[in-house]
């Protein structure tokens, strides 16, 4: 068993990928201690898996290579990569240099200040677009008030393997990774780490991709539209009952005519109302049928180790 497993989910990242390996290496010879790195492929539609079969080839003893069979998304790599660890501690990195490899030490120091089941990297300023900071911080900041985390968080990680081997009781197929951390533990820790701007490709992170992540984090894990649709529907309904009260008494006190606009008016608004509230209903139920069909997380086409 090495001491440290080290994840590395990998998307269409073939430049960067044997510099990163060569910055983990020399990061690990340095401290002297056991490491394996594991390269989690998630359907990468350029040469990444070549590249990651080579760097297998040259270093067979520290480096396992893993190749979904579609693309599962980064969270649900990154499970695939803990579910395959070995080691006593595991590391998540990302496979675009934005965390430098060496700031893995800080990790490890503040680990080992604070006996934390989790550490986490964070760095003050993001080298990302205007637009994919906006995201993380509005992603960030619900997760903060609707799950009462500590609202900071990141893909670079350093976990004790018991914490990493908890997630295997979760079998959606939509993993948010931070959110299911706190879960298991409150002990968790953050260091000040640095955060460069990406050398080589883009990201594949938009503002859509965004947004949908969001939008199955809120409905996977909470009960907010729900509760929503209660709140609505209550306000709503005192609505309706306050407009017709209003024209109740003007039709017997001032013999006014109700009128077709009226009419047409609550209508149009009660039923928006209800088709809204069945929009949610749905969206819940299509996740339901998600989860009951027992879908996993990923699959693994292919495996060198």
């Amino acid at each position: 068993m090495p001491d440290y497993s080290i994840i590395v989910p990998v998307f269409n990242s073939s430049q960067s990928l044997e510099e990163l390996f060569s910055r983990i290496e020399g990061t690990m010879s340095g401290i002297r201690k056991s490491y394996r790195v594991i390269f989690v492929d998630d359907a990468s539609q350029d040469n990444s898996w070549e590249k990651l079969q080579a760097i297998y080839r040259e270093n067979p003893d520290r480096v396992s290579v893993i190749r979904l069979s579609r693309n599962f998304g980064q969270h649900n790599a990154t499970l695939c990569g803990i579910a395959q660890a070995d080691g006593e501690y595991i590391f998540t990195i990302d496979d675009d240099l934005q965390h430098p490899p060496e700031e893995m030490l800080k990790l490890m120091e503040t680990m080992k200040e604070t006996d934390a089941d989790l550490v986490y990297g964070i760095s003050g300023e993001k080298k990302h677009s205007t637009a994919r900071n906006m995201g993380s911080n509005v992603i960030k900041k619900g997760s903060k008030h609707i799950f009462r985390t500590k609202g900071n968080g990141s893909s670079f990680r350093l976990m004790k393997s018991a914490l990493g081997k908890n997630l295997m009781n979760h079998q959606v197929n939509f993993i948010y990774l931070d959110e299911i951390f706190n879960w298991y533990t409150s002990h968790i820790s953050f260091a000040e780490v640095e955060h460069k701007k990406r050398p080589y490709q883009e990201s594949t992170y938009t503002p859509r991709t965004l947004f949908s992540l969001l939008t199955n984090l809120v409905i996977y894990y909470t009960a907010i539209p729900l509760k929503l649709m209660v709140y609505g529907g209550f306000i709503s309904a005192l609505l309706s009952f306050t407009t017709g009260m209003f024209f109740i008494y003007r039709k017997i006190v001032m013999d006014v005519p109700l009128g077709f606009t009226a009419l047409i008016v609550a209508i149009l608004f009660s039923t928006s109302v209800i088709l809204l509230s069945l929009g949610v209903i749905g969206e819940y139920l299509s996740r339901i049928y998600m989860v009951q069909n027992r879908k996993p997380p990923f699959a693994i086409k292919e495996i060198l180790k």
